[in-house]
């Protein structure tokens, strides 16, 4: 049997075709409130969604980052040239996509727990494959600026319904390394994106030349993943058809434990929309910080991804050698989102990784800023890739962790998501053609957000333990006299805020 190189990246060990991963021994009882499950069992479990989930997920936001940020590699293999996308007509195109995809995440979340987030999220693949196929028969700026809104539609509640699809089936503080375990396909992407861009560009057939190719392939690749995705993901923990029926009942479980008291659902199935739980999610202090955290993290997310490049063009060479020269940043990015994302469950916090993380990447600004070597200008791109790349998803896998049951934590991570999108209208104007070859502004600008990062992950820390020591000492014990505890969510005493 071949092993899957995602399970031997999370320590599973596969045997057989029964995946008898341990000793099951048959349960026969019926959990109660507050009875724990046996460490074995509640391994076994994790490990089978390691196994049956991560990796499809995983390949959704790979197909999702290239099929986002190939236009970057189309403009230098002649888009530019081809649709005389002259001034600041890229950058113009590059906005138009956030239009759609920022107005789309909130109610995305809303209705993916009742379309079933296993045909949901393959259908949103499915359907954005199509647009991406369709970019590369565009003629004119026009059909461009379509085809980029359209885009932006089908993609837009991709990521916020896959952290809400995660945390269906992890508790907090195993799901950060999951979410890791996909985001990382984000920088991988550009590697990835990169190298497949060098080959399919040189493809000339039928009138259509180089960039129109990188546009087809792609599209086609999507629409087939997310075709067979379709038939894969589970809609939630009971619909899980890889876990044995006692398996399911456990899964639903734990997930009632890790709750501590912020729902009274005995399955997500069961939780039902309310205004009271949007209120809920905009109103908590951390949406508010964190989301403006997210919205400081991905103005140089997104000016990296979509920019890289063209900046190492400007370093002085030819468009193959400067595609090719944007896999080693990208692969650092790979390995520090899965490292920094694994550290940060293991210490069950998320801010001190992100302190962490964005010191970094501003050391790789500072060094893009100095007037020295090319050489060195091309190091900082490895400390900012290192750097933003996991502070993405801690960010995200922070604001999921603080917030429960499932429609405020719906409301609150597409809130986020479509707030810190909207530094897309900032990255997509950082660098302009005419700040060529050095780049001053973007990369101040992008060192200015870091800072800013900085002084809201403190103070999101601060805030935590502050409630979480009123909580211990009871100060919020009045909470479960003044209405219906089941209404309370993350308000409950018992629930306790990730730092």
């Amino acid at each position: 049997m071949v092993n899957n190189p995602f399970s031997e990246a999370l320590g599973i060990k596969e045997k057989h075709e029964k995946d008898e991963y341990i000793d099951e021994p048959e349960l026969t009882e019926v959990y109660t409130a507050d009875q724990a499950l046996e460490p074995a069992l509640n391994q076994r479990i994790t490990y089978k969604f390691d196994r049956h989930i991560i990796p499809w997920l995983f390949g959704i936001w790979l197909l999702a980052f290239i099929d986002r940020s190939n236009i970057g590699n189309a403009r230098i293999d002649g888009l530019a040239k081809d649709l005389k996308l002259d001034g600041n007509k890229f950058n113009i195109a590059l906005t138009v996509f956030y239009i759609p995809y920022i107005m789309i995440d909130v109610p995305s979340n809303w209705v993916l727990k009742y379309f079933g987030a296993g045909y949901y999220l393959p259908g949103l693949l499915i359907a954005w494959g199509v647009v991406g196929m369709c970019t590369g028969f565009v003629k004119d700026y026009g059909g461009l600026l379509a085809c980029r809104f359209f885009l932006g539609l089908c993609e837009g509640g991709l990521l916020g319904g896959m952290i809400l699809y995660l945390s269906m089936f992890y508790r907090r503080h195993e799901l950060l390394f999951r979410i890791g375990m996909f985001y990382c396909a984000a920088p991988l992407s550009g590697a990835f994106g990169g190298l497949l861009a060098t080959g399919l560009a040189q493809i000339k057939h039928g009138g259509y030349n180089r960039w129109p190719w990188i546009f087809i392939i792609e599209g086609v690749i999507t629409i087939a993943y997310g075709l067979v995705t379709i038939f894969f993901l589970p809609a939630t923990p009971s619909h899980a058809q890889f876990l044995s029926e006692n398996e399911r009942e456990a899964a639903v479980h734990r997930m009632g434990l890790d709750a501590h008291g912020a729902t009274q659902a005995s399955k997500v199935e069961s939780e039902k929309f309310s205004w009271h739980w949007v209120r809920m999610a905009v109103l908590n202090v951390n949406t508010i910080i964190l989301s403006l955290n997210f919205f400081a993290i991905i103005t140089p997310i997104y000016s990296f991804s979509l920019f890289l490049p063209t900046i190492i063009s400007a370093l002085g060479y030819s468009s193959v050698k400067a595609q090719l020269f944007t896999v080693p940043p990208n692969m650092a990015g790979f390995f520090a989102v899965i490292l920094c994302t694994f550290l940060s469950d293991k210490i069950k916090a998320r801010g001190p990784i992100m302190i962490g993380c964005c010191s970094i990447a501003i050391i790789g600004y500072i060094m893009l800023l100095v007037k020295t070597r090319p050489l060195v200008h091309y190091g900082g791109t490895f400390l900012v890739a290192v750097g933003v790349f996991p502070s993405s998803p801690a960010v995200m896998g922070w604001l999921a962790n603080n917030l429960a049951p499932h429609y405020v934590r719906a409301t609150g991570t597409g809130l986020q998501i479509a707030i810190a999108n909207c530094a897309a209208f900032i990255a997509t104007f950082t660098y302009l053609q005419k700040d060529a070859p050095e780049y001053t502004t973007g990369h101040a600008i992008n060192l200015g957000m870091l800072v800013f990062s900085l002084i809201l992950s403190t103070t999101n820390i601060l805030y935590a333990k502050w409630e979480n020591k009123k909580r211990i000492q009871g100060g919020r014990d009045h909470r479960l006299s003044e209405g219906d505890e089941g209404m309370l969510g993350y308000r409950h005493p018992s629930f306790r805020y990730t730092i």
